[in-house]
């Protein structure tokens, strides 16, 4: 999943994918011919990243990425519910990045997506200003962020069971990214602004615009956590529930192949970092409860003594005083 790479790169060349690894042959032909797109692809997977560290900051798994090629170790290569967070949370980024870099004009690609402004005034208010073109940006992310699991299905493998494997792990990539596409789509709303006389709102003009990116992440969030676990059909060449419930899966549905691995303790070869040393909440309802955080191997206090600036005043002209609080309080981190 090389798209995730490209949000870690450190060398501040914007304008090439050279040294980024697991790119496809595909995502490289984009990377050549239209690298205008690459700072782009670049936010989308930087936000991808960030916004999965948030959700999952108290939890055992916390979205930990490594200096390795794959970014987030080879955990992203168990087909665990983790692994289908982390593609959608990635597809998601790339079209939320694309449809407002349209709007803001940074793309040769595309503008202002204006196919509404023509309409007639309704209701008090007309289309117009200059939606985020989120048509854009699902096409760059089927483009670019599926290019992988559709190169796969060219792969040829002996070994049956590997091969059916195969198949079933692209059919769950392909079908998750389409998740995070869909969780941007259903979530654009509409921003209008006010036109009349002394600020009265006679008419407002309103157009287009795609959530502020935490919203999407808390969307995919409560997916992750209702998602289900699917096995590959070989007769009709598609996922279905590994339990046999008359329960279709929906297209905004996470589907997941693998059990998660045990995040409590160290596994480098996986990239888990487990959990000892994390900080966690002694009085917390969540997951970063200490009892659940440390796996109940037991956590250590410390008593931590901080000094900040406080009661601060404007003072005439022209500077700030402030006063040094010191606050005490216990620390529990995982033993």
């Amino acid at each position: 999943m090389g798209i995730s790479a490209l949000g870690t790169r450190s060398d501040g060349n914007l304008t090439t994918c050279y040294g980024v690894p697991d790119l496809s042959s595909q995502q490289m032909n984009v990377c050549q011919n239209k690298p205008d797109l690459i700072p782009t692809l670049r936010r989308g997977a930087k936000l991808g990243i960030n916004e999965c560290q948030k959700q999952f900051e108290k939890e055992r798994w916390n979205c930990s990425t490594t200096n390795s090629s794959s970014v987030f170790g080879e955990i992203i290569n168990i087909g665990s519910r983790e692994a289908a967070f982390v593609y959608a949370i990635t597809s998601a980024g790339v079209v939320h990045a694309a449809s407002r870099s349209c709007s803001l004009g940074n793309l040769s690609e595309c503008a202002c997506e204006t196919r509404r402004k023509r309409k007639q005034p309704s209701r008090g208010w007309a289309w117009g200003g200059c939606n985020d073109d989120v048509k854009f940006g699902v096409w760059l992310s089927k483009t670019f962020v599926d290019a992988p699991e559709r190169n796969e299905r060219s792969v040829t493998i002996a070994d049956k069971k590997m091969r059916l494997r195969k198949k079933g792990r692209y059919l769950m990539n392909l079908h998750n990214n389409e998740v995070g596409r869909l969780g941007v789509q259903s979530l654009v709303s509409n921003q209008c602004r006010c036109h009349g006389v002394s600020g009265s709102c006679a008419i407002k003009t309103c157009w287009e615009i795609v959530p502020n990116f935490a919203k999407i992440g808390d969307h995919l969030k409560a997916k992750y956590k209702d998602a289900v676990q699917v096995v590959y059909n070989r007769k009709k060449r598609r996922i279905r529930r590994k339990e046999q419930k008359r329960v279709k899966i929906t297209k905004d549905t996470l589907v997941f192949i693998d059990r998660s691995p045990n995040y409590c303790n160290p596994n480098p070869p996986l990239g888990i970092l487990g959990t000892s040393g994390r900080v966690c909440n002694k009085t917390s309802a969540g997951g970063d409860r200490c009892d659940l955080l440390c796996c109940g191997g037991g956590y250590n206090t410390q008593v931590v003594r901080e000094v900040k600036r406080c009661q601060c005043k404007f003072v005439w002209c022209c500077y700030v005083t402030c006063k040094a609080c010191p606050r005490i309080y216990d620390r529990h981190t995982c033993k």
